[in-house]
């Protein structure tokens, strides 16, 4: 009970279906004994009448979800019925969009909704909404000078779509209307209370809230308390009671937090749901410098660390390992005055010969733009076509290159990996490169899932390129280690692994 009663005595109404267990548990035992109002009574029987309910699938969906689709749409319907609000965490590639379409139309009557996404995610929701739900008016919130109309004439049957730059930068427009149905699409974006993108999310007035996210949680107390605080306002009590309670008992969170929120959190992963789909193939590619790089990068190495050691700086040593990461890539990078080629860049050259002209369709990440300019250079050289990304190209750009490659016309897409981890469908590829080694192995996830997902005909190989003897392959190792905070709960966050300054140094350490 301790664990659901505020300090001031009250009990937030998502938690009436644990306290009827427990009053029914107690009454009449010697144990808890407490009377029933009529409006506990009334919640209650809301609440049982919404488990009952058998809804049905909009007419108005242009799809036919699959049976755990189904479910989730279900689940949501249920939970909106008793006025809680419902966090879909399945895996990347699940159909996570389908179903809240679902939910969108299934709730369209009732008034306009708004769905904040990030900005590359937007193009993907106009597309879903236009081919499973045409009887939506999907409206996108660009310009300044027509925000304010397009929020105040927003009516039954009505998708805004907003980014959640424009949510920060407009959110005293949005919040001045009453949304039938606010979600949001990559929840992570609020996940820090103090940000004003997540207290305008805060002032957001709704009906009803979803929240999308398709990574395991982070056992953050301020951003786990902060997404449930948008989705069910008050579940968690006051943030300072709340961190108070659990800062110095880890344990506890796992176990009293999961039995808190599990019942809004709903997640599936594909090999628990998808038994059809095809084979995902993940194995890491050692790149053994040579005895001239492996010197340069010692050479650097050391002058980093011992640099870095003195100054006791942790955005001085992060920038450091991010240089030694470079290095890692290509001795270029680091040193202009390079001249060798890279190893790495010669083995992906390898890889890419073998497959160029077969059929297969590759798509290569990288997180740092100036190695995948080298590659381009290469490709260019080599006569190989192929197709580039990163976070410069526009919306249209986006939607064009995603079209091409999806139609078969390009083997070769490179995509820098923040600018293209999200919101791509690109299931024409059956091969994925990884270059380089990133913090979260959930960031690297998202990216396999363009390609391993539903509409995925062909088994997908994926190919991590690590540079031996180097800190990419200690990266790896320190994943592996952090791996654990992340298992138990559902997340959204977009660096799962936060470095300290120690583990910065034991990284630059040989």
């Amino acid at each position: 009970l301790s664990m659901i009663v505020s300090p001031s005595g009250k009990i937030p109404k998502y938690y009436v279906g644990t306290l009827a267990k427990l009053l029914e548990t107690g009454d009449g035992k010697g144990g808890l004994q407490v009377g029933k109002d009529q409006g506990f009574l009334d919640l209650q029987e809301k609440m049982q009448q919404a488990y009952m309910m058998t809804p049905e699938v909009p007419d108005g969906l242009n799809a036919v979800l699959r049976p755990y689709q189904k479910e989730g749409f279900d689940w949501m319907v249920r939970l909106d019925a008793w006025g809680a609000g419902a966090c879909l965490a399945d895996d990347m590639g699940l159909g996570k969009t389908v179903q809240a379409i679902a939910f969108l139309l299934h709730k369209a009557q009732e008034g306009a909704s708004l769905v904040i996404a990030p900005k590359s995610v937007v193009p993907n929701w106009q597309s879903e909404l236009a081919r499973f739900a045409p009887s939506l008016r999907c409206v996108v919130l660009n310009g300044m000078k027509d925000r304010r109309l397009v929020v105040d004439n927003a009516a039954a049957g009505d998708v805004v779509l907003a980014t959640y730059g424009v949510l920060s930068s407009n959110g005293e427009a949005l919040a001045g209307k009453k949304w039938n149905v606010v979600c949001l699409d990559e929840a992570h974006y609020i996940k820090n209370r103090e940000t004003k993108v997540s207290k305008a999310a805060m002032d957001l007035k709704a009906g009803s809230r979803v929240i999308l996210t398709g990574t395991p949680v982070q056992n953050n107390l301020s951003e786990v308390w902060n997404l449930f605080q948008f989705l069910n306002p008050g579940i968690l009590g006051p943030y300072p009671d709340f961190v108070m309670k659990y800062r110095d008992a880890p344990d506890a969170l796992r176990t009293e937090h999961k039995k808190l929120i599990q019942p809004f959190i709903l997640r599936r992963t594909k090999e628990e749901v998808l038994k059809d789909l095809p084979v995902k193939t993940c194995f890491d590619y050692i790149v053994p410098l040579t005895q001239d790089e492996y010197d340069g990068y010692e050479g650097l190495r050391n002058d980093i660390y011992e640099q870095i050691s003195s100054e006791e700086n942790r955005i001085s040593a992060f920038a450091g390992l991010t240089k030694l990461k470079l290095a890692a890539c290509s001795m270029s990078l680091g040193n202009p005055a390079w001249s060798a080629p890279s190893s790495k860049m010669m083995h992906l050259m390898n890889i890419l010969d073998k497959l160029y002209g077969t059929g297969d369709n590759v798509l290569v990440f990288s997180q740092f733009t100036s190695f995948l300019n080298e590659v381009r250079t290469e490709l260019e050289g080599r006569g190989m076509k192929y197709l580039y990304l990163d976070g410069q190209t526009s919306t249209a750009e986006r939607k064009r290159l995603v079209s091409e490659f999806q139609d078969g016309n390009v083997p070769i897409f490179l995509i820098s990996l923040k600018a293209g981890g999200l919101g791509l469908n690109l299931t024409a590829a059956n091969y994925v490169i990884l270059l380089d080694v990133w913090w979260n192995p959930a960031i690297e996830s998202q990216a396999m899932d363009r390609a391993h997902r539903i509409g995925q005909s062909r088994d997908v190989t994926v190919i991590r390129m690590i540079s031996g003897n180097t800190v990419e392959e200690k990266i790896v190792r320190l994943q592996d280690k952090k791996q654990f905070l992340s298992d138990d709960m559902m997340e959204g966050t977009a660096d799962t692994a936060k470095l300290s300054y120690d583990e910065i140094i034991e990284l630059l350490k040989k």
